[in-house]
């Protein structure tokens, strides 16, 4: 009895682990509209996006403004976060385009440098962050997929980990045209989460 529970649990591992992180971007090679991070990103983009734990439960909801900045070699994308429960931050990404398909990624909070692999419609990072918690910082990873939508709509899934173990899920949507003002504080008028 046992060595069948041990056989069927190890079965169940090994088909768990061939089909999960099979994706690749080169997968999506030849789909539209073509993703190219450096157009889509320069002038103002716009997001919104949440933080949902490992068991789905919605801890955060944000609003993002980005200015980006291409030189012809690097994109400085710098990140503006409002978040619903009141809280500031920023990011400014440095992010330089290797070839037509590679980018690399710097920013003040990513621990060494976030690799970057673009096909058709899609781009994937991969890169390890210190992210706040409370007072502290844990160094967690991002597996991070962006898909170009048509109408300039960008979809943006990433599943944090720590020591490979699944802890969240970021989900973002990025608008490019420019909103209006009354909707550049999108927070100031939600109802704050009880204390």
């Amino acid at each position: 009895m046992k060595n069948k529970l041990w056989m069927a649990a190890s079965a169940a591992i090994t088909f768990l682990t061939a089909c999960s992180g099979t994706m690749k971007p080169e997968d999506f090679k030849g789909t539209e509209p073509r993703f190219v991070i450096e157009k889509y990103f320069s002038g103002e983009t716009k997001a919104w996006g949440m933080f949902e734990d490992r068991f789905g439960t919605l801890r955060r909801q944000f609003v993002v403004d980005i200015t980006g900045t291409w030189d012809g070699t690097q994109l400085v994308l710098d990140e503006r976060f409002a978040y619903s429960d009141g809280e500031k931050d920023r990011r400014v990404w440095t992010i330089t385009k290797v070839d037509d398909n590679t980018y690399t990624g710097t920013a003040s909070d990513v621990i060494g440098t976030a690799q970057g692999r673009s096909f058709g419609n899609t781009l994937n990072w991969s890169y390890d962050l210190n992210l706040k918690v409370g007072d502290g910082t844990w160094k967690v990873h991002f597996d991070d997929w962006m898909y170009l939508q048509p109408g300039n709509v960008l979809l943006n899934k990433a599943v944090v980990t720590k020591f490979g173990v699944h802890i969240g899920t970021v989900t973002l949507a990025f608008n490019k045209p420019l909103m209006a003002a009354n909707d550049q504080n999108a927070f100031n008028e939600m109802p704050r989460a009880a204390e």
